[in-house]
């Protein structure tokens, strides 16, 4: 009797962590930039960035529709690293033996960090979100998107 409750107990767990499993592959891994430093280093691949702020509603609609797609969720884990930044943070963030930091962050309501300033600014325009950013293996700014893309256009787009 104590064999079959601990085989029903075993395979319960089995069982469980399958879901979890399953349920975590539907999901974009995003990466941090340390993370996708050292995963470049190890083997080079396409990058996807998306950076947002927790205000622009039009990043949070891409997180609830378009991030959820599973062809999109397909496509960015077999072709790109996921990078997700928030454009306000104040962390300090070290990449390529370089820090990069929010400067303005004391000094303005919407103060932006260096990377996504960096990454994702235009020539005479302000910044602004969302902002996909897309780079080539050899981390060579491909394309950038300033608009709310549904599953669709994401797709032809990755």
């Amino acid at each position: 009797m104590k064999i079959k409750a601990f085989l029903g107990i075993l395979m319960i767990g089995m069982l469980m962590t399958h879901v979890i499993e399953a349920q975590e592959s539907k999901e974009i891994q995003w990466i941090t930039f340390e993370q996708l430093e050292d995963s470049l280093s190890v083997k080079p691949k396409k990058v996807f960035i998306d950076f947002y702020a927790d205000w622009c509603v039009y990043c949070k609609k891409m997180d609830r529709v378009a991030f959820k797609k599973e062809q999109v969720i397909n496509k960015i884990k077999e072709e790109y690293y996921a990078v997700k930044m928030d454009v306000e943070t104040t962390d300090t963030i070290v990449f390529g033996q370089q820090q990069f930091v929010n400067k303005e962050h004391l000094s303005q309501r919407r103060a932006y960090h260096d990377i996504p300033l960096l990454l994702a600014s235009r020539k005479d325009k302000p910044f602004s979100l969302p902002a996909i950013v897309i780079l080539n293996e050899n981390f060579t700014v491909k394309q950038r998107f300033f608009e709310y893309m549904d599953p669709k256009k994401l797709m032809k787009v990755l």
